[in-house]
């Protein structure tokens, strides 16, 4: 009985918490703004300002659009279920091509000002996230969007994808992290532990990035609001499975 009244309420509360998750992650990229602007000159292309397009991008990319793409599914939950996969597929287009614009940002200001590239641990864990997001993508869209993987095949990946998905975000707000850590040591100094106003309002930013990053993998944990499968989907899928695999819907 109590499964049922939760099961029943759980579409209820599911709103307000995506409403929660997007007020953090508007914050954290307005503030992502403001550190730069007020403290960090701003950004810019052509001039010393290029690094800070890195993290700016970043969090937008990989950390806001990234998690708003593993929101998808549990969002549009009546949606036809192509619509939904297709919206999932391109927020994650978007998020890749603006973190590779940060990528590019960084390593271009690098070289312009003469810096070692890869020698730090955010670097290192930066370059296996992006890797690994990059991987993911494609092999999601090998198997979902792409019409050659079989149902059986898709079924199989289906939870390795949904876990890897997680992981890849958690590994991003984690490298965010690390990221704004070095950029306050590095301008800062000794002055970090004097709470500088700059060094208050990137502690404040980290922790608005690991509560975002708390609230959208809560939502994903929770079974309950998962998207239902449609009747005509299930009917799809049954058919298509009977015709890729010649099984009979009757067998299983």
């Amino acid at each position: 009985m109590e499964s049922r009244t939760g099961l029943g309420s759980a579409p209820s509360t599911l709103p307000y918490y995506v409403a929660f998750s997007q007020l953090l992650g508007l914050t954290v990229v307005a503030m992502t703004g403001a550190w730069l602007g007020l403290y960090r000159g701003g950004i810019a292309w052509e001039s010393t300002l290029q690094f800070n397009v890195h993290p700016l991008c970043m969090v937008i990319g990989l950390i806001f659009l990234q998690g708003d793409a593993l929101l998808v599914y549990r969002v549009f939950r009546k949606e036809a279920k192509h619509t939904t996969k297709v919206l999932h597929g391109l927020l994650h287009v978007f998020a890749f091509i603006i973190s590779l614009v940060g990528l590019v940002a960084v390593f271009d200001y690098h070289r312009k000002m003469g810096y070692a590239d890869l020698y730090s641990l955010h670097s290192w864990c930066g370059i296996l996230v992006f890797v690994l997001y990059f991987v993911q993508w494609l092999v999601g869209f090998s198997f979902f969007l792409f019409p050659g993987a079989s149902f059986s095949l898709r079924s199989r990946y289906r939870p390795q994808h949904i876990f890897f998905g997680a992981a890849v975000f958690l590994l991003s707000v984690g490298t965010a992290l690390l990221g704004l850590k070095e950029a306050l040591l590095f301008k800062l100094g000794t002055k970090y532990s004097t709470f500088e106003p700059e060094g208050i309002l990137a502690n404040v930013l980290g922790l608005l990035l690991a509560c975002f990053g708390v609230a959208v993998l809560y939502i994903l944990a929770q079974a309950e609001w998962k998207r239902p499968p449609q009747a005509e989907e299930q009917a799809l899928s049954m058919d298509f499975k009977t015709l890729t695999e010649g099984d009979s819907p009757g067998s299983q």
